[in-house]
């Protein structure tokens, strides 16, 4: 065998010997979009980038400016967005105002705006760019990505994947999605949410996580954000580890 061959057979065993990386559908919170949520997870991406590729997908529902100027502000009670924050093109995924289109995840409502077409833009993301193994979602995404899971679990064949990462996510409060939580949910989870987080409340996220069996729970100092600090790059990785195939 000549040195070419000797190198050839290394490169095909560091091949065989590397586990594939997983693809994973992103979910942006309220007043984001795919683009946006693509670029604040960045240092997230670069920190998975040995275990997971991220790919996006943008709500089909646009979220109207707030009244008076397009560069006020939008209340940050639920909003999905840091205090103080305007997105140019900012989306939702329902609306608990179904009049002024808007959305907040404090609101007890009866009835709600626009799950259903998400719903379908979720399906047909999956159907398009997967398959893919998991699923992440932040804020409003994150509280979709429980009634995906949930949908899942029930047998929907138009959402297929392993696993849910959920970043500040939450129950939603509209009587129409009970529903959602009234069986446990067996899909392997990470629930990620901040001590700190004025926007969507840790103790919301932790509620959610009890809609799931055996939930994993990461928790962190910080706010409204997806955390990738050391000690959260070292969780991510051994959960997503659990899903590589060896």
């Amino acid at each position: 065998m000549g040195l070419g061959d000797g190198l050839l057979a290394v490169v095909v065993a560091i091949a065989v010997m590397a586990p594939p990386v997983l693809r994973l559908l992103c979910v942006h919170g309220y007043r984001q979009d795919g683009r946006i949520f693509r670029e604040r997870t960045g240092s997230l991406r670069k920190a998975l980038r040995k275990r997971a590729e991220l790919l996006y997908v943008s709500s089909p529902l646009r979220v109207p400016p707030p009244l008076g100027s397009a560069a006020q502000p939008p209340a940050a009670a639920g909003d999905g967005t840091q205090m103080g924050e305007t997105e140019e093109d900012g989306r939702g995924w329902w609306f608990s105002n179904p009049v002024e289109d808007s959305f907040n995840a404090l609101d007890h409502v009866e009835t709600c705006k626009g799950l259903e077409e998400s719903l379908e833009t979720i399906s047909k993301a999956m159907a398009e760019l997967g398959p893919f193994d998991g699923i992440m979602g932040f804020s409003q995404g994150a509280a979709l990505v429980a009634m995906v899971c949930a949908l899942k679990q029930k047998g929907d064949p138009r959402f297929q994947f392993d696993f849910a990462i959920l970043v500040a996510g939450f129950k939603s409060r509209c009587k129409l999605h009970e529903h959602f939580y009234q069986e446990p949910i067996a899909i392997p989870s990470l629930h990620v949410f901040g001590d700190t987080d004025r926007v969507i409340p840790g103790e919301l996220s932790q509620d959610l996580s009890k809609s799931f069996v055996d939930p994993v729970i990461l928790t962190h100092t910080g706010g409204h954000f997806v955390p990738v600090s050391a000690p959260q790059k070292l969780v991510y990785s051994e959960f997503l580890e659990r899903f590589q195939k060896k």
